[in-house]
């Protein structure tokens, strides 16, 4: 194969290419690492690249393979790691400034999950400041113009320009869902605490999830039963049962709103079946709660950094943990009871269904840099811990990918995955940016 073929190759097809003794890691990694110095330049989704050691690596797990001996299922497959996740010998900034740099020791749980599992770690993609949503100066590979999303900024756009075959993101709001969407790859979270998030850079931590970016879905599932340590075989799916909640149509715009609509058609013409249903009363005060959660959070996690170093955070990231610092216990509590009484509620109507089918974002990746979109429509997801999964499914007049969000109730990631396969049959979209 050429470079740029198997640059473009999915996680399941590397691995499975490497365990028969068809692909070579070292030239896997290799044309990896040359997709990224001839477009890096430009996209900016690298914070770090570690070129040698992952050849090193490389070479190690080919001898390893030549010799039968496969440390496990992602056995020499290239992947990044988003810059607030530790990596053993490689800088963690947290896409913050000097003060929060550190050089970690040990490596993030996922991390060594995936390394356990036979992944070589190419570097750290680039995340916006600790994870929020002070912008990245990272690229849309559809168009440059455009943002890549946030706060998986340079794991999504690495995986759409085929640098890397899987990324690790982390989402408290949308962060890996919406870039997943902007860039039309691929995103997944489990519920909450599916993956141990030891040696991530916190942002709150009853919100945060570790999530993946990824080609398919059944790149993500693999990924996902190696972080998770379960097994997410994907179920055969026929006839799926879904949702369609008509509240969240209408906070999208009218072409993404007329897509869903159209894919909803399009499942139903497949042997799905379609309700519509009504989110419960308590959605109505999600919003606000689950701010408040998070200003609350996050600024318990900085205080100790932000008397010190107030001047180097970003403007919004200052402006949470102003908030936040501001904030009552009396206030905190109240709005996580709040969260929770969203989630005690959301949770029969979920399980009732095969899916809630809906919008990842309002609308397309915006133009600019200045901003990374809007996460409300992945935020009442994030706050009630259950798994969302995105799937590229069309491309909008701008020419940007459209996307669906498929949710699920907390416990049945697998369920989700099974249906988000067959979706993603259904739709059968397969284009890729030029970049």
């Amino acid at each position: 194969m050429r470079s740029a073929e198997l640059s473009a190759l999915g996680l399941r097809q590397a691995a499975e290419a490497i365990h028969a003794g068809t692909l070579s890691p070292v030239e896997l990694v290799d044309a990896c690492l040359a997709r990224i110095r001839a477009l890096d330049g430009d996209l900016r989704a690298w914070s770090h690249v570690d070129g040698s050691g992952a050849l090193a690596t490389a070479r190690e797990r080919e001898s390893e393979a030549h010799a039968g001996r496969l440390r496990g299922p992602l056995h020499g497959v290239p992947i990044g790691v988003k810059d607030i996740f530790d990596v053993a010998g490689m800088p963690t900034t947290g896409g913050a400034r000097p003060f929060a740099h550190t050089r970690p020791t040990v490596d993030a749980a996922a991390v060594a999950r995936l390394r356990a599992a036979g992944a070589i770690v190419l570097g750290k993609t680039v995340t916006t400041e600790f994870a929020y949503r002070d912008p990245a100066p990272t690229r849309n590979p559809w168009n440059h113009g455009h943002t890549p999303g946030g706060s998986s900024a340079g794991s999504a756009a690495a995986l759409a320009a085929r640098m890397a075959p899987l990324a690790l993101g982390s989402q408290t709001v949308g962060s890996v869902l919406r870039p997943a969407a902007y860039c039309g790859v691929v995103g997944f979270k489990g519920t909450h605490g599916l993956v141990p998030v030891a040696g991530v850079i916190p942002l709150a931590w009853s919100l945060d999830h570790v999530g993946v970016l990824a080609r398919s879905v059944a790149d993500a599932a693999l990924a996902m039963s190696v972080l998770s340590g379960k097994d997410l075989q994907l179920p055969a799916v026929s006839a799926p049962r879904l949702a369609l909640a008509p509240e969240l149509l209408v906070r999208a715009s009218r072409e993404v709103a007329a897509h869903i609509e159209a894919a909803a058609d399009a499942f139903a013409r497949a042997g799905a079946t379609v309700s519509k249903i009504e989110l419960p009363a308590s959605f109505r005060d999600l919003p606000a709660a689950g701010l408040t959660v998070l200003e609350a959070e996050a600024a318990a996690y900085h205080e100790p950094w932000y008397g010190k170093h107030a001047d180097d955070y970003g403007p919004e990231m200052r402006s949470l943990v102003e908030a936040g610092l501001r904030l009552s216990a009396t206030a905190y509590v109240g709005a996580n009871r709040t969260r929770l009484a969203f989630r005690e509620d959301v949770m029969p109507l979920l399980a009732a269904h095969d899916a809630l089918l809906c919008p990842t974002a309002p609308a397309p990746a915006p133009a600019g840099l200045g901003s990374t979109g809007d996460g409300s429509l992945c935020a009442p997801w994030s706050n009630a811990g259950v798994p969302a999964v995105t799937l590229p499914s069309g491309v909008a007049s701008s020419g940007l990918p459209h996307a669906i969000q498929l949710v699920q109730a907390a416990g049945a990631s697998a369920r989700l995955l099974g249906v988000a396969a067959w979706c993603e049959r259904v739709l059968g979209f397969s284009q890729a940016p030029r970049v």
